[in-house]
């Protein structure tokens, strides 16, 4: 046979990469998977404890990894996997090693998840208890061909509440061969009965800049020129996962054409706003500046930001300007070096800490309106209109202590009238008074002012003057111990708010022009209101059953109760008109 006939039998050489259209090609997130502890980074918690277990034998039977998606935990399994089966290069290891060589056949058959005593089951499809029924059956018998028996069971809290029970007996003593390893992003949802059985590892979230310099690792290892600025986006989209920043990387390397894959490039294809144009947005809009910010926002959104990304750019802005407030030099949403963080700095110097906690709580608020909107672009400019006008009000507290005080809220509306009726009169501050009020302040003090003898009065008039709910609570949860003017002494009921005596002190300056000394005490107090009106009911209805018409109806007729009492006669007189020419006496 010459060798133009090997071609038609399948003979030749294996196609190219190129010519096969890339079928060989391997994503970055699993081209670069560690295959061992020196490749996992950000985990060394979990590495020096395993490192240790395996140095001094006292390796767990069982161990439960959690954390986000991508940080590396059926990555860390599989190394566990190795690293217990791992035999070395030469094939004379006896023990367990915590630097598996990657190169026996253990390490292989395992790296390609065909070894036949590592199982990996995915509890996401398998969650019966008959799935974990052949787990219980296989661990009875000892390994084929490696040192332990590994099960690898990925997101864990998917096992029904029998699967999780039937486990438990078989995870607390298993064979001495026989090695469990769970993986879970929801570990809350995994029973306590089964995390005591489990030696338990948290996988935390990658840091940026560490995050940065393995991207910059990969990136020059695949040829690949990208601006650190642009590694710095791919970061923080990718929220501290390892793979979810490898799959970004993988992105940008095909979405861009030019030479140098730059910040813009990434920022494009992710959908994210400059932020400088986003701390723009964010000074026109705490300015009051909206024909402005409106017009940035739709050029924002017209060179493809998406809504969403730039409310949370908004909220990562306002976030990190506290963070400046509060503690200077912080770090945070913009780089340190940056002429966006020096300008951050100088617009924290301007904005007070409760105007940034008012942005935070609007924004956070329009961010769920964003996400759940028909027009989420339509979502976002509402919510900024709303920042804007509330960016110039006063703080809460200043507002209720300035109506305290009687001191100008800024808006000219004037204070309800007094209780004497007279004109109502804008609200002043002690220094702002005008002199010619001391003329007209014993004209308003003329009128005599109201006197309290008992709570029936204080209801009484908290009912004439507008405050039902404190006259509510006035009968209902106040024990009188004493009521004189300028001071009352009240046991609260269980049910009284906690700002009772504070909410009557002010009323009572208000009707009687004069600061009241309102007590509460622990002990002792007369019955309340409505305490004294039920006692009252059921003495009348105790003296009814005591006339003897009334107890031989009652029993005549076994069983009947006493719906109510009233005054059937005055009720008549008052109702039934008189004859002429009679007289009440006849």
């Amino acid at each position: 046979m010459d060798d133009t006939e090997a071609p038609s039998l399948g003979l030749g050489p294996a196609p190219t990469a190129a010519a096969a259209g890339g079928a060989d090609y391997k994503v970055l997130a699993r081209k670069y998977r560690p295959s061992d502890f020196t490749g996992l980074i950000g985990q060394e918690a979990l590495v020096r404890t395993l490192s240790n277990a395996f140095a001094t034998g006292r390796i767990a039977h069982a161990f439960m990894l959690t954390g986000v998606r991508g940080v590396g935990k059926t990555t860390t399994a599989r190394i566990i996997a190795r690293a217990l089966n791992c035999i070395g290069a030469d094939g004379k290891g006896s023990a367990p090693t915590i630097q598996p060589c990657g190169v026996c056949e253990p390490c292989r058959a395992i790296a390609e998840s065909r070894h036949v005593d590592v199982q990996e089951m995915d509890a996401a499809s398998r969650t019966g208890i008959d799935d974990v029924r052949e787990i219980i059956e296989g661990v009875r018998y000892a390994p084929a061909s490696a040192r332990y028996k590994v099960y690898i069971i990925d997101e864990v809290h998917m096992l029904s509440k029998q699967a999780f029970n039937g486990l438990l007996k078989t995870l607390e003593e298993p064979p001495p061969h026989v090695k469990f390893v769970f993986a879970t992003t929801e570990i809350r949802k995994v029973p306590v009965t089964v995390l005591s059985r489990c030696q338990r590892f948290d996988l935390r979230r990658i840091e940026t800049p560490e995050l940065v310099a393995h991207l910059a690792n990969i990136a020059g290892q695949e040829n690949v020129r990208i601006e650190d600025a642009a590694l710095a986006l791919v970061a923080r989209a990718a929220e501290g996962s390892v793979r979810d920043a490898l799959s970004l990387l993988d992105q940008a390397i095909a979405h861009g054409t030019e030479e140098v894959i730059t910040a813009e490039i990434v920022r494009g294809m992710l959908g994210l706003a400059d932020r400088g144009r986003v701390l723009d947005l964010f000074e026109t809009v705490m300015a009051g500046k909206m024909p402005e910010a409106l017009t940035s926002l739709g050029e924002l959104y017209n060179r493809g930001a998406d809504p969403l990304a730039i409310m949370q750019d908004l909220l990562e802005t306002v976030h990190f300007l506290t963070r400046v407030k509060v503690a200077p030099g912080a770090e945070g949403f913009f780089d340190g070096a940056s002429s966006e963080a020096k300008r951050a700095a100088e617009m924290a110097g301007k904005l007070s800490v409760p105007s940034l906690t008012r942005a935070w709580t609007m924004l956070l608020k329009g961010l769920f309106e964003v996400r759940d909107a028909a027009r989420p672009v339509q979502a976002l400019e509402m919510a900024l209109i709303r920042l804007a006008y509330a960016a110039d009000l006063p703080p809460t507290d200043k507002l209720v202590r300035d109506l305290m005080e009687g001191a100008p809220t800024g808006r000219a509306a004037p204070a309800p009238s007094g209780p004497s009726g007279g004109a109502p009169r804008m609200a002043m501050s002690n220094n702002e008074r005008p002199q010619s009020q001391a003329a007209v302040q014993p004209i308003a003090q003329a009128a005599p002012a109201p006197v309290f003898q008992s709570l029936e009065d204080l209801a009484a008039y908290a009912h004439a003057h507008g405050a039902p709910v404190l006259k509510v609570h006035i009968e209902n949860d106040m024990h009188l111990v004493s009521i004189e003017l300028g001071r009352l002494e009240f046991r609260p009921g269980s049910r009284a708010p906690r700002t009772l005596a504070a909410d009557l002190g002010q009323k009572l300056k208000d009707w009687t022009g004069t600061r009241w000394a309102v007590t509460v005490v622990s002990q002792g107090g007369a019955p309340t209101i409505a305490e004294q009106r039920v006692a009252a009911k059921q003495a009348r209805h105790e003296a009814v059953l005591q006339e003897p018409l009334v107890r031989a109806v009652m029993d005549r007729f076994p069983g009947a109760e006493i719906m109510a009492v009233r005054d059937v006669v005055a009720e008549d007189a008052a109702d039934t008109p008189m004859p002429d020419g009679d007289t009440d006496e006849e």
